[in-house]
């Protein structure tokens, strides 16, 4: 038996079918993390921590946020939220031993379920963090020790047994080991990942990649999964999917096409995704239509005081949907941020399509989809 629930030992007879929607789909909240001293270069956690305040303003004008903040980081949590925001705004600020901004990883994965009581389930799934297959501690970063490693470890399972609907919802821990950012779906039965994020000793030793597409297709509803190569250590995800491709709608796609000056191991990461996507068809049959969002220049990620970093995570396609709006990063190269915006808006009609300059957040790993997890409305 592949799965271990939290909360049922009968779990695959309770429930009928497990479906990941689309991102496009409505929220009852946001997930944010404020992050610790622990989990960034000092010289880096402040704008950090402003920037993350800042996503939280901008995704609270269009639904509520939890905010999980240390206990001892509230008062700073809530002295830059004031300094921040004029007039109402829908944000908690939840004490909780959290450690890393990135909950798109460390936080429960929400998919919805019908069960033989309900046809209508929210359902948590906890995915087994582990420090993104146990990367060691970069040059200048912070070395957490095993209790704050095993808080980041445990966070999915705290979030959602601390959760105020919890007596509603049911949680499954998975066998395999991955990273929320490490999944793409349309909603619509079709999945894109990375070889190299989810497949190998690090993350899930002795778990083929056939048990592994088992899993995930019970898990996620998915009929088809499109796998990529990525490559591993690339990045400390080993390459998440998220930060190379994302669905507008069940057969749309748009993907992120580095800079000039990129690794070349970016542009190959680029060429597997369009080739892919170019000679599969989605789950439904449809051929994919394609839109390429060139990623800025890295030079010009600049904030003061922070430097230049060789390789930043600049790509739009890291963005993130809320209910009614898209949160698009910004990055600070004039003429690629407008023509972004401009795909974006084009490519989206009918929301409400907002900039947020980041650059703390791209100097350390990820963009707006990476920090964000949504909570999802069962409808």
């Amino acid at each position: 038996m592949l799965l271990n629930s939290t909360r049922s030992q009968n779990i695959h007879e309770t429930i009928k079918e497990l479906k990941y929607p689309a991102e496009t789909g409505r929220h009852i909240a946001t997930i944010l993390g404020f992050p610790s001293i622990c989990s960034l270069p000092s010289s880096h956690h402040s704008v950090a921590c402003s920037e993350i305040i800042g996503l939280a303003v901008a995704v609270s004008h269009f639904e509520p946020v939890r905010l999980y903040t240390r206990p001892e980081e509230i008062s700073l949590a809530q002295s830059m939220l004031s300094n921040t925001t004029r007039g109402s705004y829908e944000i908690e600020i939840i004490p909780f031993a959290t450690n890393h901004l990135w909950v798109r990883d460390t936080g429960p994965v929400y998919v919805q379920g019908a069960t033989t009581k309900s046809e209508k389930q929210r359902v948590a799934i906890h995915f087994g963090f582990n420090e993104w297959g146990r990367k060691g501690v970069a040059e200048g970063w912070p070395r957490m020790t095993a209790d704050q490693i095993q808080e980041n470890h445990t966070f999915a399972k705290q979030v959602t047994d601390s959760d105020s609907d919890s007596s509603s919802l049911i949680s499954i821990t998975s066998k395999v080991c991955l990273e929320g950012g490490a999944l793409v779906s349309d909603g619509d039965g079709t999945l894109i990942v990375s070889e190299s994020s989810i497949i190998g000793d690090k993350r899930n030793p002795g778990v083929s990649k056939d048990e592994i597409e088992e899993e995930l297709r019970w898990l996620l509803g998915v009929k088809k999964i499109i796998w990529f190569s990525g490559f591993r250590d690339l990045d400390i995800t080993d390459v998440h999917a998220d930060a190379e491709v994302q669905f507008v709608r069940p057969g749309v796609v748009v993907i992120s096409r580095p800079h000039a000056s990129a690794r070349k191991e970016w542009h190959e990461v680029y060429q597997q995704v369009l080739d892919v996507l170019r000679g599969e068809l989605d789950a439904r049959g449809r051929q994919f239509e394609i839109h390429t969002i060139d990623e800025p220049n890295p030079k010009l990620v600049l904030t003061s005081g922070l430097g230049y970093e060789e390789d930043p995570a600049t790509n739009y396609v890291n963005f993130y949907y809320v209910n009614g709006g898209v949160i698009l990063p910004k990055f600070g190269d004039e003429e690629m941020d407008r023509k972004a915006l401009e795909t974006m808006q084009k490519l989206h009609p009918d929301r409400i399509v907002r900039q947020l300059h980041v650059n703390a957040l791209p100097l350390t790993g990820g963009v707006i989809h990476c920090a964000t997890q949504p909570v999802i409305e069962v409808r």
